[in-house]
């Protein structure tokens, strides 16, 4: 491993309000965490919660998994990420991926189009406008005409890329400082680290489903798998890990318009390798294989609630027993 290990908790935290995570924060804290890493979607945005753990929690990095580079506009994104690196000095990650159509062009009404050099164009425009440069230049997707960024950036952040497949993985590697990928097995890390490189920064986060009850694991992870599987490019992810086959019953019947028999279609095995499920010792002993295999930063995002949820936080951490 090329990179120190990081111990890292996806947030914020189900069930609970952000005004609420102070006390969840200085837990996490004092139980060894390393970083909180956040996502944006269709729930709470990106930084609002690390914004909130940057005056709570000076001793934690932030992250973003990820920002998408299609719904902010180039300075707005700038401006944000800037920010951030002034509220957190030095415990910034900027985490940008290229998102999915149903969030870019369903939800925010924005043409999802040329997703790898949108990305790569992202990163060049970021590296000039935080370094203080004035920026005019017609870029592949975007073009920015005169700006410059009128906040001082008091350290560059790392930029990780959201990579799945090996063109985007190598982006993440060879522009970026690493990559950021999720829904795999320990035994896809290895593939996936191959493309990134050495010296790179790995982050993953890894969906926990705390129970042992194979029905409620059926229940829950086949929702939580269709609602990934079915968005073309992790279902082209899959198929590069050679889980091809194991998705594309489920594809074909969603595809028709059959929700019910879609979730039917998925099997205990997919639910097996890419969801951590069972008791708190065995989640953690399954996070660990990713850590082992080469995830330099793991941050898992634990689907459970209330003392179930503080039960898994405790059981993750850094020298649990």
């Amino acid at each position: 491993m090329s990179e120190p290990r990081r111990h890292g908790i996806t947030v914020p935290f189900p069930g609970v309000a952000l005004h609420d995570h102070r006390g969840w924060y200085e837990e996490c804290v004092a139980l060894g965490y390393t970083d909180v890493w956040s996502a944006e979607a269709g729930s709470h945005d990106g930084l609002v919660p690390l914004t909130l753990a940057a005056a709570w929690t000076p001793q934690l990095r932030l992250g973003t998994a990820i920002l998408p580079v299609y719904t902010r506009g180039a300075a707005t994104l700038a401006g944000a990420v800037a920010s951030m690196c002034q509220a957190a000095p030095g415990r910034f990650a900027l985490g940008i991926g290229a998102s999915s159509p149903t969030i870019v062009t369903n939800w925010n009404a924005v043409p999802f189009e040329k997703p790898y050099a949108r990305v790569r164009d992202t990163i060049r425009f970021l590296r000039a406008a935080l370094a203080g440069e004035k920026v005019s230049e017609d870029y592949e997707t975007f073009s920015v005409k005169g700006f410059r960024l009128d906040v001082a950036v008091p350290e560059m952040p790392p930029i990780l890329v959201g990579a799945l497949r090996p063109q985007m993985l190598r982006l993440a590697g060879r522009e970026g400082d690493g990559a950021i990928t999720n829904w795999c097995s320990p035994d896809d890390v290895r593939t996936i680290a191959e493309q990134v490189g050495a010296d790179r920064e790995l982050v993953c986060r890894i969906m926990v489903l705390p129970t042992t009850d194979r029905d409620t694991l059926r229940m829950v992870g086949r929702r939580m798998v269709a609602a990934y599987m079915t968005v073309p490019a992790y279902a082209a992810f899959q198929e590069w890990l050679g889980r091809g086959d194991a998705i594309r019953p489920m594809n074909e019947r969603w595809a028709a318009g059959d929700r019910a028999g879609a979730l039917e279609e998925i099997p205990d095995t997919l639910l097996d390798e890419l969801i951590v499920h069972g008791t708190p010792e065995e989640c953690r002993r399954r996070v660990e294989e990713y850590a082992a295999a080469g995830i330099t930063t793991t941050a898992p995002a634990v689907f459970a609630t209330g003392d179930d949820l503080r039960t898994m936080i405790r059981a993750l951490a850094p020298g649990a027993a």
